[in-house]
């Protein structure tokens, strides 16, 4: 049984790993797809405005669609026929949480159908992680902030930091897409344990830095797990992120890429908007603020 018949949602884009935290971290961006659903009769059927609408499913196939079903009848509802618009801003195959975007968006447009009573924000980061396959993007997403995600066999879960009111996040979104299927596959199956304690002691420095100490950015975005081991597959974001960190710019690779997410503080964001300008113009640059919220739904009779 559904309370309402009409929701809409306004879901966050993310960047994962933030240098260090590899499949760990994340964090919530001021970049936003807006959309609703009405319950129809008929035939599902999707409308797509801006990213994606040229190749996205129209139909039952479409992946928001999917993911109101799947949380539909997680709760025990069902609905006839949906009738989906969406308003995409999120840049797609770029490293910026656009499919998570959708799971959630998903998620939470069905749980505004049924009542938000009928299913918690950690029952929404488990269901998501359960259909993404991982929680990193799913996490922010939901909780708003920074947050560290974690999984087990039976579960994904996950908790937010609140971030300094000063951290300035700014991407460099290059024009060419990558899969994460390919950018995950030029990663090693096994790493050293020196590079493994590197990694756990800078993605603990950012624990500290983006709740802490912004000054300590550059020292905890190092990583050697993930980002030169992709830089074939993305030659034009890894030069533009290596040459940002040769000018000591806390600059990462977001996601799987191939965009990139500088930390900034507003005392240089300006710098760093220009200093992409100047290696890379080709190179679109956003100045975004840390959404603190996550999504944002709301239901209509």
């Amino acid at each position: 049984m559904l309370a309402h018949q009409r929701a809409r949602v306004k879901v966050p884009a993310t960047s994962a790993n933030l240098g260090p935290g590899f499949d760990v971290m994340g964090l919530c961006l001021s970049l936003y797809d807006e959309l609703s659903v009405e319950v129809i009769d008929g035939p599902d059927e999707a409308k797509v405005i801006g990213e994606g609408e040229k190749d996205l499913p129209v139909d039952s196939n479409h992946l928001v669609i999917k993911s109101i079903r799947h949380t539909l009848n997680y709760v025990g509802a069902s609905a006839s026929g949906l009738k989906l618009t969406s308003h995409n801003r999120i840049p797609h195959a770029r490293g910026l949480g656009s499919s998570s975007a959708a799971i959630v968006a998903g998620i939470s447009l069905a749980r505004e159908l049924v009542g938000s009573d009928k299913l918690s924000k950690q029952e929404m980061i488990d269901l998501a992680g359960k259909i993404e396959g991982h929680p990193d993007n799913i996490a922010p997403c939901i909780l708003g902030g920074a947050t560290i995600a974690w999984s087990n066999q039976q579960d994904h879960n996950a908790v937010r930091l609140n971030v300094n009111s000063e951290l300035v996040p700014i991407i460099a979104i290059p024009e060419y897409q990558l899969a994460t299927k390919q950018a995950r596959s030029v990663l090693p199956q096994q790493v050293t344990r020196e590079e493994s304690v590197f990694n756990i002691s800078r993605t603990a420095l950012l624990v500290h830095s983006l709740t802490q100490d912004l000054s300590l950015l550059f020292q905890a975005t190092e990583d050697r797990l993930h980002q030169f081991q992709r830089s074939e597959v993305m030659p034009k974001s890894w030069h533009l992120l290596s040459e940002l960190r040769r000018n000591e710019f806390p600059a990462v690779v977001s996601g799987a890429g191939p965009a990139i997410l500088i930390l900034a503080t507003s005392e240089y964001a300006d710098a760093v908007v220009n200093a992409v300008n100047k290696i890379d113009p080709e190179f679109k640059v956003l100045a975004l603020t840390v959404d603190q919220g996550g999504v944002q739904a709301t239901s209509e009779n």
